[in-house]
């Protein structure tokens, strides 16, 4: 092979490696990202107690374990953004973050009042350590392995958050349609405050990103909820089908379309 051959290759070749290394490990946030998100949401609250009543709780947690490491795992061994093994992550983190809430409450004894505040620190301390060491929180900037592990444990810490305080304002006279009102409104104000220019684009992303925990959380057990309690009587498992057939849907959609993936990658 000639020397011209070897100089014409080794562009293209580090070119491609600059793209596997750069390449984008989340979505781009477009409606539909917020759609599945809290769809997602919903789907893991009732899923999360639709197991706990069938299986028990120790089963129950053990199994979603297992299910939310092994998604992980699927999604830190891909190279860029993959829309089906993205939102299985995410919907396992739900499954799992909503059983480490529960936990702390059903099986510890921990009142909300309590456990909200201690996840919100834990956030923080996420924040912090991640902000510290790469001096960013952007979710476009997570295209290493290291960016890539503050990120997913962000999200776990969201939605533990998000599942503690939407059972305390549902707890403290609310209840959950009032809460699905409190939080539709809540998070309508980061994303006013951003186009007022008072809040920046990451601080208003994480700041939705944690509301629309228990937002979906709920609007789910509202709907799955009897009458008598205030809610539509459809019961964990119809609910849980449902909002999983939806999540199916726009994530094939996603898949399909490509709506939530840059199109220079």
């Amino acid at each position: 092979m000639s020397t011209e051959h070897v100089l014409d290759r080794r562009p293209a070749g580090h070119a491609r490696a600059r793209i596997r290394e750069s390449a984008s490990k989340v979505p781009e946030v477009t409606v539909y990202f917020w759609i599945v998100k809290v769809l997602t949401t919903g789907m893991g609250e009732t899923a999360s107690d639709l197991l706990a009543r069938v299986l028990g709780p120790i089963p129950a947690v053990g199994l979603g374990g297992v299910a939310f490491v092994a998604a992980l795992v699927l999604q830190f061994a891909v190279r860029r953004y993959v829309a089906w093994i993205y939102w299985t992550a995410i919907v396992m983190v739900s499954v799992f973050g909503t059983m480490a809430a529960d936990v702390l409450h059903v099986g510890l004894g921990v009142p909300y009042t309590l456990s909200t505040p201690l996840f919100l620190v834990a956030l923080a301390a996420v924040f912090a350590l991640w902000y510290a060491t790469e001096r960013t929180l952007s979710i476009h900037t997570v295209r290493t392995r290291r960016r890539e592990c503050f990120y997913w444990a962000a999200v776990l810490a969201t939605f533990a958050l998000g599942t503690a305080a939407g059972d305390l304002t549902a707890s403290i006279g609310l209840r959950y349609l009032g809460s699905v009102v409190l939080f539709a409104v809540a998070i309508c104000v980061p994303a006013v405050a951003h186009r007022g220019g008072v809040l920046g684009a990451v601080a208003a992303f994480w700041t939705a990103y944690v509301i629309t925990r228990p937002l979906g959380a709920s609007l789910a057990d509202w709907m799955a909820l009897p009458t008598g309690r205030g809610g539509l009587g459809w019961g964990l498992g119809p609910v849980t089908l449902s909002w999983t057939v939806a999540i199916v849907a726009f994530v094939a959609f996603l898949a399909v379309s490509r709506r939530d993936s840059r199109a220079a990658l």
